[in-house]
């Protein structure tokens, strides 16, 4: 049948999605992405391979272009802008992602976040390692309003846990007003979402439109008082223009699930920025999440090579007769 790399590195032999694979007569050969790759090495793991099972592998035009053989990726998760897939569409791989896989897992994550952010809970831990003993006050999150920007599942997620602390919900979606099925919700323009959210919290997906969206100008509209929460991709920040409006006290602090060059470089200017925290891109990173991605992503890869991929995202840019294996 098939042969199938698989590079997000949770993924093992021998395990549910592995074995899904096996059964539906597919070859899988393992090669786990931990920190960077050289694009000549994923070149070389591509060789041979009809199909990839990947989580944020850097699928460019140019190593697409020398997967002869690939026609499937799957996207072990929901945001895939680590994929060209206007390239991959003219080659005529099918590029699919897994919608919503791991929303609770990031809902939960963003309030845990609030939480530390709140009551200052990596100052306080820091603090006691080094010899200290902080007695800061904290906040309450009950009162405050949340802005959320995005309405995907993840931020949908977000908003029963929010409201189950007390705080009011505000939201700027670019989602149809039709779709906008929560009544508890006020959905505002981002300018009103910047001036009035304590806490502002993204959850949209990285587009040449979003990209760099919180900049400098938006910074000085936040409150001094508002905490940053960013757990979906780490270039819709600026990351120089949130390092000064953080040390200028135009806002009060930012806590980092991803960054925009990870893992983060020794010499970001993020490092050891008072009121800035930043994570290792754990939002989504459950034992249930990871399972579920594990049986969908198989799933998924397996549909598509039978011709019926249902959470395509390239489907606008295929071709409309593909072959297996592409000439040229």
């Amino acid at each position: 049948m098939s042969r199938i790399l698989i590079t997000t590195d949770y993924l093992h032999p021998g395990d549910e999605a592995d074995e899904y694979l096996r059964r539906h007569g597919h070859t899988t050969v393992h090669a786990p992405l931990v920190g960077r790759r050289d694009p000549e090495h994923l070149v070389a793991a591509l060789d041979g391979i009809d199909a990839a099972l990947v989580g944020n592998e850097p699928m460019t035009a140019e190593v697409l272009s020398r997967a002869r053989r690939l026609r499937v990726i799957v996207r072990t998760g929901v945001g895939y802008d680590s994929i060209d897939i206007a390239a991959a569409g003219k080659l005529g791989i099918t590029v699919s992602n897994l919608p919503g896989i791991n929303a609770n897992a990031v809902a939960e994550y963003t309030i845990g976040l609030l939480l530390a952010a709140a009551r200052g809970l990596v100052h306080s831990a820091r603090g006691v390692e080094a010899g200290a003993w902080p007695r800061q006050d904290g906040r309450e999150l009950r009162g405050s309003t949340l802005g959320l920007l995005g309405y995907g599942a993840a931020a949908r997620a977000v908003v029963p846990l929010a409201q189950a602390f007390g705080m009011r919900v505000l939201c700027t979606t670019g989602v149809p007003e039709n779709l906008r099925t929560d009544p508890s919700v006020r959905f505002v323009e981002l300018p009103e979402l910047l001036d009035t959210a304590d806490y502002f919290s993204v959850h949209t997906a990285l587009t040449p439109r979003t990209r760099g969206l919180l900049g400098a100008a938006a910074f000085r509209r936040m409150k001094p008082t508002a905490v940053l929460v960013n757990t979906a991709r780490g270039a819709i920040v600026d990351d120089r223009a949130l390092v000064d409006a953080v040390r200028e006290g135009q806002i009060a602090g930012a806590a980092l699930d991803v960054v925009s060059d990870e893992p983060l470089a020794a010499d970001s200017p993020l490092r050891n920025v008072d009121g800035i925290v930043v994570y290792s891109h754990l939002a989504g990173q459950t034992a249930e999440a990871r399972a579920a991605t594990g049986r969908e992503g198989a799933a998924e890869l397996v549909a598509a090579l039978g011709g019926h991929p249902r959470f395509l995202v390239n489907a606008h840019l295929l071709p409309e007769t593909r072959t297996g294996e592409r000439s040229g």
